[in-house]
């Protein structure tokens, strides 16, 4: 009866000591997540900002502003204000972490190339390359110019600007044609008559078919039901 009376004894002990040691950890976990939001705080949008309104948003979170010595160009913020930030605006960050911010250069000052006679194309291609943004796009329609050419751009070669404006020439498609079905037609009365009406019809060869009278359209290039123009080449291949 004593030694009964001294084991449950011993097991309560136990007992309450194990819940001493749960109470202690699960205590521990919840101040340590409490010290740890505690010291979350959420990034401040810099963008825009000078480094020194920069550094005053940062402050008051413990938080340390590095500022990168290499300026890049842009169009909308103005020289010498954030043009990015890492961590970005709104993300959630320890206190003393180092934001680090790039400045704007401003618009790149230097000198446009001449893109005038080149197709907007290869216009658009060479002044981004060279950093210019392309301000205005406008149209002519004209025959004097070859289609989709730069006829004009604002400002001129070899003057200084960040962005440029370029006119470009839609010319006019003229009239087109639906292409008719020539398979079984005589291919050389075919070829007359479309070179009455401007087009570049001629045989190209010639192939053996069973069945089908000599001289008769076999294949045609273009296909029946394309669009075409006058002075497309087409092509007729007939059976001999």
């Amino acid at each position: 009866m004593a030694l009964r009376k001294r084991v449950w004894g011993a097991g309560k002990l136990l007992v309450i000591a194990g819940a001493l040691v749960l109470t202690y950890l699960v205590s521990a976990v919840a101040a340590m997540r409490i010290a740890l939001r505690t010291r979350e705080v959420q990034v401040p949008d810099l963008i825009s900002h000078t480094t020194s309104e920069a550094s005053g948003l940062v402050a008051p979170l413990e938080m340390n502003l590095r500022v990168d010595e290499v300026q890049r160009a842009d169009l909308k913020v103005p020289a010498g204000r954030v043009l990015g930030q890492d961590p970005a605006p709104g993300a959630t960050s320890r206190r003393q972490r180092t934001v680090r911010v790039w400045l704007s250069g401003g618009p790149r000052e230097t000198t446009v190339p001449g893109v005038t006679g080149e197709s907007q194309r290869a216009a658009e291609l060479r002044l981004a390359e060279g950093g210019f943004a392309i301000k205005a796009l406008s149209e002519i329609r004209s025959q004097d110019y070859a289609a989709d050419a730069v006829v004009a751009q604002q400002p001129p070669a070899k003057s200084s600007a960040a962005a440029v404006a370029l006119l470009v020439n839609r010319r006019d498609r003229g009239a087109t044609y639906v292409m008719p079905d020539l398979i079984g037609l005589n291919g050389d009365r075919a070829s007359e008559v479309l070179r009455q009406r401007g087009f570049r019809a001629a045989v190209v060869g010639t192939s053996p078919y069973p069945g089908v009278p000599a001289g008769a359209v076999l294949r045609q290039n273009p296909q029946a039901g394309f669009q075409i123009e006058p002075g497309e080449p087409i092509s007729l291949e007939v059976s001999r």
